[in-house]
């Protein structure tokens, strides 16, 4: 599932629509994976605490990160972006733990 603004788009969904196709699928083919066989531990998946999870895919030329939180037993891609250093930025982190309190506060 994907997280929806107050404005209704669906950002990791918009930027999964961005990548070029191979990196697409391969975003796609680890988020599946996650789905699928849940819980799933490292190098696939790690943990930043407080429920907020990253889904850690190798590119060709680049890493992708894809933020996720649980929620009813379901997974809710927050935010994903295109790692370029060792650490996760902290405005991405930021953002996604925003969304993650935005999404559980509707439940």
């Amino acid at each position: 599932m994907f997280f929806r603004t107050e404005a209704g788009t669906e950002p990791v969904r918009e930027w999964l629509l961005s990548l070029r196709k191979p990196e697409r699928k391969i975003v796609g083919s680890d988020i599946l994976a996650v789905q699928y066989a849940w819980p799933v531990g490292k190098p696939l998946v790690d943990s930043f605490g407080n429920g907020l999870w990253e889904i850690r895919s190798k590119l060709k030329d680049s890493i992708a990160r894809t933020l996720f939180i649980i929620a009813n037993e379901e997974i809710v891609l927050m935010h994903a972006f295109i790692k370029k250093s060792r650490t996760t930025p902290k405005s991405d982190l930021q953002l996604a733990r925003k969304r993650q309190k935005e999404y559980l506060s509707y439940l």
